[in-house]
């Protein structure tokens, strides 16, 4: 067997794997104390919020797919919200005068999607009662979490900003000197954010279910959408543009919004039957590629040679292409999602891949349809200007706010054969100024928005933007195998295939695919401002052989060669027919973690 970083965990009474050990072990105390997959995943999820504060927040998104043993079926959870009846293109384009939605402030804000899609989650599918689930969230906010480097690294980078231009995010995390790695670092507020909804939620009396939606109508319709509102719509927040502007979020707006349950797409392939998310999220352009990729021989390459990642990579290009055409939310668009996922479809596809890499923008026409996406010359244009305005050493303050976020990710299987796959992101602390008395922010989700009419993901109001968030769970021979996914924006749904192929047609294990080498494509145009795209740019992790950089070079690449361990962060559980469950997860920036026995 060949070496991995930490062993693939073993065991047969639970997993759980999340891009932090902390969330990981709270997952896993909820298992041990007779919670079911959906407590211990929603536990490890408000814990995320605490120690990954960097990473996502209770003001961001999260979408679910779960698989309840019970009935046998599985669901899809949409907790990423919309945008606001305020935030139309007439306002942000023609009223503001703006050509891209910015990519950090109050403009970009979304409903708040992930605490409703958490607590839909545990009122339908949990067993436990809302203060067993947040007590350890709360503890971790008033005592201190520990922070890895990156909190305190996040937190310098915007520094300048917070003091000059966001005061409330600098009284919650500069305060005595700010998050320091290594050390404790709380968030009383939203410690008492947490213990006040519970207030709310233990006065509607002792019955769980009544407990969890008094919960969710504290936060969407009582003290926090007002507390949202009242700062939020006055303060003007300094954004990406340069400029100041309030948000058009109201409580009215949140309040008439909840999560809701979706069925996930699905693809045959590869032997398995491949389950994401709906196309107001990327999760079809993972579909599409494995589709392309179907009709070809991957068993017989090497999984870390040239010729399968050239393939990978121009199947990649043209599924991410079709997402720019085709994708956005089905309730105001129409998405030929059944041919964009068909064999013939990917049959026409795959035919346009040579033996040279392609740098040209190809969306396909389903069923003879005309497509139509932004433009791609302005995005390559875009990122050479982001480029050169970075290395000019004189960054604004507007760009300091646009420093990146990342995501979460978690994982569950539990005894019963009940799993979880999510990915909460967003309300990052850098995505907008700290809302007073709430200990946390805003996302920014609506920055994913085009300005233009007429595409599959323009900006309109009720609509939800697409999102790069994109958890997966796979069947095989039609039982629940395995649960994964991965932070990374638009490289999610590029390592997700490649981990998945990789166990499929080489044999591998979780680890053992986790740490197998990895690279991402940025020739699509990004969902994230300022979107830009960079034709043909291929980047490998620094642990390939340098014949197979060459080789793609070869081909017309253009090679970029990171760190030796700098692709991907995925985690994953699954359930063999015999059993066993297990579980691995990235030692990429030593954060990922899975348990389990």
């Amino acid at each position: 067997m060949s070496f991995t970083t930490r062993p693939e965990i073993a065991g047969t009474f639970g997993a759980v794997a999340s891009t932090h050990w902390i969330a990981t072990q709270v997952g896993m105390s909820v298992l041990e104390r007779g919670g079911n997959a959906f407590d211990a995943a929603a536990a490890a999820g408000f814990t995320l919020q605490v120690v990954e504060p960097h990473l996502n927040g209770p003001g961001g998104d999260c979408p679910i797919i779960l698989h309840v043993a019970a009935t046998g079926r599985q669901h899809v959870i949409c907790g990423q919200g919309p945008a606001p009846a305020g935030l139309t293109i007439a306002h942000v384009r023609d009223h503001l005068g703006l050509e891209l939605m910015p990519g950090t402030g109050f403009l970009a804000a979304p409903i708040p999607g992930a605490f409703d899609a958490w607590m839909l989650m545990l009122r339908d599918h949990g067993t436990w009662k809302p203060r067993e689930v947040l007590e350890y969230a709360i503890g971790y906010a008033e005592r201190g979490a520990h922070m890895v480097p990156r909190v305190q690294a996040t937190v310098e980078a915007v520094r300048p900003l917070f003091e000059a231009a966001w005061p409330t995010s600098a009284a919650l995390w500069l305060r005595n000197g700010g998050p320091q790695a290594g050390r404790l670092y709380a968030n009383p507020e939203l410690a008492e954010t947490y213990r006040r909804i519970l207030a709310e939620a233990e006065a509607a009396g002792p019955g769980r279910e009544a407990q969890i939606d008094a919960a969710r109508r504290a936060f969407y319709q009582g003290f926090v959408a007002e507390a949202i509102e009242r700062f939020a719509t006055r303060f003007e927040a300094l954004d990406t543009s340069g400029r100041r502007h309030r948000a058009v979020l109201t409580a009215q707006d949140m309040a008439r919004w909840s999560a809701s349950y979706e069925e996930p797409l699905r693809l045959d392939a590869h032997g398995v039957t491949t389950l994401k998310c709906g196309p107001w999220s990327q999760g079809p352009a993972m579909l599409m590629t494995l589709a392309i990729l179907e009709g070809m021989d991957l068993a017989s390459l090497d999984p870390l040679g040239a010729e399968f990642v050239h393939l990978f990579v121009e199947a990649q290009k043209l599924a991410f292409a079709d997402r720019e055409a085709w994708c956005g939310d089905p309730d105001f668009v129409e998405v030929p999602i059944a041919t964009l996922l068909s064999a013939g479809y990917a049959a026409e596809r795959r035919a346009l891949i040579g033996r040279e890499a392609s740098l040209e923008w190809r969306p396909g026409s389903p069923d003879g349809r005309r497509p139509r996406t932004p433009s791609y010359a302005a995005a390559v244009l875009r990122a050479r200007e982001a480029r050169e305005a970075a290395g000019s050493g004189e960054p604004t303050l507007a760009r300091l706010g646009a420093s990146g976020g990342d995501t979460c990710h978690v994982d569950v299987i539990d005894r019963w054969g009940n799993m979880v796959s999510a990915t909460p992101s967003a309300g990052w602390l850098q995505s907008s100024p700290a809302i007073p008395g709430l200990g946390f922010c805003l996302g920014t989700r609506c920055q994913m928005f085009w300005l233009e009419e007429g595409l599959a993901n323009s900006l309109a109001p009720g609509k939800r933007p697409r999102t790069t968030l994109s958890p997966s769970l796979v069947l095989r021979e039609g039982r629940a195998w395995m649960a994964f996914g991965t932070p990374g924006g638009e490289q999610q749904d590029q390592w997700q295939p490649l981990m998945l192929l990789r166990m499929l047609h080489h044999g591998m294990t979780i680890q053992q695919a986790i740490d197998a080498p990895a690279f991402h494509s940025e020739h699509w145009i990004s969902s994230f401002w300022p979107r830009g795209a960079r034709p043909g740019r291929l980047v490998l992790e620094g642990r390939y052989a340098p014949a197979v950089a060459q080789a793609l070079i070869d081909r017309g690449h253009a090679v970029e060669i990171g760190g030796e361990w700098s692709e991907g962060r995925l985690t994953g559980v699954r359930l063999e027919s015999d059993g066993q469950i297990f579980a691995g997860a990235n030692p990429r920036g030593m954060q990922g973690y899975a348990v389990g026995r």
